[in-house]
């Protein structure tokens, strides 16, 4: 089966304040289809900046991501906003909600621009199915961050993506509120089937997945590799 993500010695060089800054060095490594892929490692060992190459977000300086037999690091960044509408659903850490829409206008704007007619019953649907049937009409800063991650998680599903990318889904939330946003997560992608990749500090939430791949210093971490061989 060919994977569902694949990237060949991709390396990203961003240019920061003191010059040119080696965020991730060659890194080669496939995803099937359907699989839970954790991305764990130290702060600032590249994990989010993987993550944002695979969903396009940032575009590789050298070698390829391949998703879905789409060469990533060839499109324009139209063709990649199309992309991402058509197959990704993205869960960002900072959640990312637009704070003058409404829980039910958030998720319902991405279903409006792929141009599903029934952009707001979808989202209604997707807001009762993460608990937050009663909150339909509230506003971001209406809402714990719970809540937040929560529509954030709803607006990344509903439009049925084939990849979910979740950049530290737990991170900012109290424990009792991450092991319900975990719990969903799994939920979520059991019954929606899309290929699950998240970054992670939480090892609990790692072991859930059916793989972790561990970073440092933009590198694959070659013990963990080791070990899981």
């Amino acid at each position: 089966m060919d994977p569902i993500l694949s990237l060949n010695d991709a390396r990203l060089t961003l240019d920061g304040n003191a010059g040119l800054v080696d965020i991730l060095h060659g890194i080669t490594l496939d995803v099937t289809k359907g699989e839970t892929l954790a991305l764990t490692g130290p702060s600032g060992s590249g994990k989010s900046s993987l993550l944002m190459l695979m969903g396009g977000l940032e575009r590789a300086t050298g070698g390829t991501v391949m998703a879905l037999g789409h060469d990533l690091t060839a499109m324009t960044e139209d063709q990649l906003a199309r992309f991402r509408r058509d197959h990704m659903g993205v869960v960002f850490q900072s959640f990312h909600l637009i704070p003058t829409m409404t829980a039910l206008e958030n998720v319902a704007t991405p279903l409006e621009l792929a141009g599903h007619a029934d952009a707001f019953d979808r989202a209604e649907a997707e807001l009762n199915a993460v608990g937050l049937g009663h909150r339909l009409t509230h506003y971001p800063a209406q809402m714990s961050g719970g809540e937040q991650q929560r529509v954030a998680l709803a607006r990344a599903v509903a439009p049925r993506p084939d990849i979910l990318l979740a950049d530290e889904p737990t991170g900012n939330l109290d424990g009792s509120t991450g092991a319900q946003i975990m719990e969903l997560l799994m939920s979520l992608r059991e019954s929606h089937g899309a290929t699950l990749i998240l970054v992670t500090h939480a090892q609990d939430l790692a072991n859930r997945c059916d793989r972790e791949v561990r970073l440092r210093d933009g590198r694959l971490d070659p013990v963990l590799q080791d070990a899981a061989e």
